[in-house]
């Protein structure tokens, strides 16, 4: 089968080579599914660049996000049988309550699924959303459960009314505004673009702040809130913008840690959110109940992913280039 894969030590993109691997076959509780799209995030560039915390010693396939048709199941599956649509969860196998110790993501440390071909365990896969195409449904494991959980299982679920900051227009925080104004909470973005900023609108956002204009950006997000603060940060910045997000966040509310994008350098003061009875709280994915809750959502009201650009197979190294640029919004999907 045709994959790609990273060689250990990888630093940057020349670290990504297309391969061959012999087909996989099944266990008795495997399933194999034909992967026809899968999706790029952060995590992935972070990974290539030798930048994220893991250190891998063999020849790795990246990404954990795709979407597929089950060709082959094992014996025993009962899930599953060939012809479903599928997607794979993030964690393999993470299914509900507190994450297991032996917990592992695709892409790093396990293999992943850049590949026409995708080997597990049943219990590590969904099934797709019936409305979606193979695309859509790809953008699917990483960043959905991330809003997701955000926004509805950590602290204070978001009820409508509320307000809720997404820090850029990412597929998770795409995601987050798409789930948040389907619960009838208000949403304001930030982005160093205003083309990103009125295209975020166009999908529900109340308003935006470009960051680059406005470099005291909170300031600008609590005047649109009157002086009130939201009730839910999507912060992924990181420490670099954590003390602005701890400013922005209003009584009760809530920060969700999700990212670095904004770098590692930076401090931030807690003593914000002890004055305000706020409270943060560090999202690490989800558990497969949480995607499968997700896709239920999705479903009730008529959500599609915000797929912005798609490349070929045969260009995976130019989607790798995008994500790095940060020319995109939404997400960006490789076509096997």
């Amino acid at each position: 089968m045709k994959v790609y894969e990273l060689v250990p030590g990888s630093t940057r993109l020349d670290g990504l080579r297309r391969s061959e691997r012999p087909d996989p076959k099944p266990g008795p509780y495997d399933l194999v599914a034909r992967m026809f799209a899968v999706a790029l995030n952060y995590r992935d560039h972070a990974i290539i660049t030798g930048s994220y915390r893991y250190n891998l010693d063999h020849n790795t396939i990246p990404l954990s996000d795709g979407a597929g048709e089950v060709v082959a199941v094992g014996e025993n599956v009962s899930r599953f049988k060939p012809g479903d649509r599928v997607i794979p969860t993030f964690f393999q196998i993470w299914i509900d309550g507190a994450p297991p110790k032996n917990r592992a993501a695709l892409g790093a440390p396990l293999d992943g699924t850049l590949a026409e071909y995708v080997c597990l365990n049943e219990e590590g896969w969904v099934a797709m959303p019936k409305d979606l195409s193979f695309e859509e449904a790809s953008t699917l494991p990483c960043a959905g459960p991330t809003a997701w959980n955000a926004l509805m299982n950590a602290g204070t679920r978001i009820k409508p009314g509320d307000t809720v900051l997404c820090l850029g227009t990412g597929g998770v925080s795409m995601f987050a505004l798409q789930f948040a104004r389907a619960a009838g909470a208000r949403v304001i973005v930030t982005s160093s673009s205003d083309e990103k900023i009125e295209r975020a609108c166009g999908y529900g956002a109340f308003d935006g702040v470009n960051y680059r204009t406005h470099p005291d950006w909170e300031k600008e997000v609590l005047a649109l809130t009157g002086g009130r603060g939201v009730d839910c940060v999507i912060e992924n910045g990181g420490i670099a913008t954590l003390q602005r997000s701890f400013q922005c966040v209003g009584w009760g509310g809530k920060v969700t840690l999700i990212g670095v994008l904004a770098g590692r350098e930076g401090s931030a003061n807690p003593h914000d959110l002890m004055f305000k009875s706020a409270s943060m709280h560090g999202i690490g994915v989800g558990s497969r109940a949480s995607l499968e809750q997700l896709i239920q959502a999705m479903e009730v009201n008529d959500i599609k992913p915000i797929v912005d650009k798609i490349f070929s197979f045969d260009d995976a190294a130019a989607a790798f280039r995008e994500q790095t640029s940060g020319n995109f919004m939404g997400k960006i999907v490789i076509q096997i």
